[in-house]
């Protein structure tokens, strides 16, 4: 979303967070159909994905996907589970603290990686056996952003997100 003129009320309502955020969870999915690999630190490529990622070489606007950790007990409610493990989700990275709804269409740092929102992430028919019957519903609204890598870096668990600007 593009941000209103600065000075404006709303300008200055976009652009303030009560704090950064932190990543709690990094996962690879080394290939399609295969389970994902939970790692501590990762090598996010400018223009590309992440080493390791079966994305890693892609068009780089889904260079890198992220969930909101305060999602994870809400999907998991919905879809009749008591928990879900960030890992079924498919998503790189799981962040909390800080709304990814607020930084599509902005640019945002992750430790020293400069990323962009491109998109909601939005869920694909593959919830349905990973999450039951209605599992795509009840993830709907709540599958996170894909963004683009715009400076790459090292990622690591506990990194602050923090917004940077558009």
């Amino acid at each position: 979303m593009e941000l209103p003129p600065p000075g404006t009320a709303m300008h200055a309502l976009m652009t303030r967070f009560p704090r950064a955020g932190e990543v709690r969870w990094i996962g690879l999915r080394p290939a399609r159909d295969v389970p994902m690999r939970e790692v501590g630190v990762v090598e996010a490529q400018a223009g590309g994905g992440l080493a390791g990622d079966r994305y890693q070489g892609g068009s780089g606007k889904r260079g890198i996907t992220l969930i909101q950790a305060e999602h994870l007990p809400v999907i998991a409610a919905l879809s009749g589970h008591a928990a879900i493990a960030p890992a079924t989700l498919r998503r790189n990275l799981v962040v909390s603290g800080i709304a990814l709804a607020a930084l599509r269409g902005n640019r945002f740092r992750i430790g020293d990686v400069l990323l962009e929102g491109t998109d909601a992430c939005d869920p694909c028919s593959r919830m349905e056996d990973a999450l039951g019957p209605g599992g795509y519903n009840a993830m709907r609204g709540m599958g996170g952003l894909c963004a683009r890598i715009l400076e790459g870096g090292a990622l690591r668990v506990g990194d602050a997100v923090e917004w940077v600007g558009t």
